[in-house]
């Protein structure tokens, strides 16, 4: 029975979507690291916004209209996605915790302008090389909303949609205005120990409770 897009429950998946889109994409890694360099020093910001934002779009859709269902019906391969995300989750905490324990220089916006091309490419690589993107994306986001009822799954990944939307719009365009503070190694020394503890978190999670 279809569902309206006003609906209680169309609203309650739209949010949860949002949320955990939101949960998911705020912790600082190799892809939010170049909008956030791009957006301190000016450069090519709406084409790294836009390809890092429309990149999300896709692999959210691929994974909630999709792929995620393909491998919620593959144990094996659930499992191989469910360990070594955690893997790659705790290694990443690990770094993060050495940065903030060991701090180097902030962020800095300084160097001389890279190409469009040069730029764009680096945004590719770091979306689609990256597989952290993919366990947000496509395991973890695509597994959540391959679980709604078919009427709602446009809602929660519209909303998964959304939180991507706003957060790199923040991230790329919001950079230049607060530059000073982020280029501080005290500020980044906290960033990495907030990013530290999200990260085994979401690892200890994948560890004990099956996707």
């Amino acid at each position: 029975m279809p569902v309206s897009i006003l609906s209680p429950q169309a609203s309650a998946a739209f949010a949860q979507g949002w949320a955990m889109g939101a949960g998911l994409i705020l912790a600082i890694g190799a892809q939010n690291a170049l909008v956030l360099r791009q957006g301190l020093r000016r450069e090519h910001v709406g084409a790294v916004v836009a390809v890092c934002t429309l990149s999300d779009w896709l692999l959210i859709a691929l994974g909630v209209f999709g792929l995620g269902a393909l491998i919620q019906a593959q144990p094996l391969l659930l499992e191989a996605f469910r360990f070594g995300g955690a893997a790659f989750l705790l290694a990443y905490a690990a770094m993060a915790a050495r940065r903030a324990w060991r701090p180097q220089a902030g962020l800095q916006a300084a160097g001389q302008a890279a190409s469009l091309g040069a730029t764009l490419s680096a945004a590719f690589a770091f979306t689609y090389l990256n597989p952290h993107v993919y366990l947000d994306t496509v395991v973890l986001l695509g597994g959540l909303g391959a679980r709604q009822p078919a009427e709602l799954r446009g809602a929660f990944a519209a909303g998964a949609a959304l939180a991507s939307a706003m957060w790199f719009g923040l991230l790329g365009f919001g950079a230049a205005a607060v530059a000073p503070k982020l280029q501080s190694p005290a500020t980044w020394r906290v960033v990495d120990a907030l990013v530290a503890l999200l990260m085994t978190a979401l690892g200890l999670q994948l560890l004990l409770q099956p996707l």
